[in-house]
């Protein structure tokens, strides 16, 4: 997911009924999130900031996605 090019439509296969079950790794995503444009408002100093925004943006493509499979 995130910097590999993954997104959450790639990731419904591997939940199980309950949209559980699955582990999602976005390590450098997550860390390094206001290097990438859409987070770069927050700027180094507020890396925390930029890495809650891409965790809470992660987790509704994946939750969006989950539901548009059902």
């Amino acid at each position: 997911y995130g910097a590999q090019g993954g997104q959450g439509k790639d990731l419904v296969h591997f939940f199980n009924e309950d949209g559980l079950g699955a582990i999602v790794n976005s390590s450098r995503g997550i860390i390094a999130a206001y290097k990438q444009d859409k987070y770069a408002e927050y700027g180094e100093d507020n890396f925390a900031e930029a890495s809650r925004a891409a965790v809470i943006d992660m987790k509704e493509d994946i939750s969006t996605a989950l539901e548009a499979a059902k």
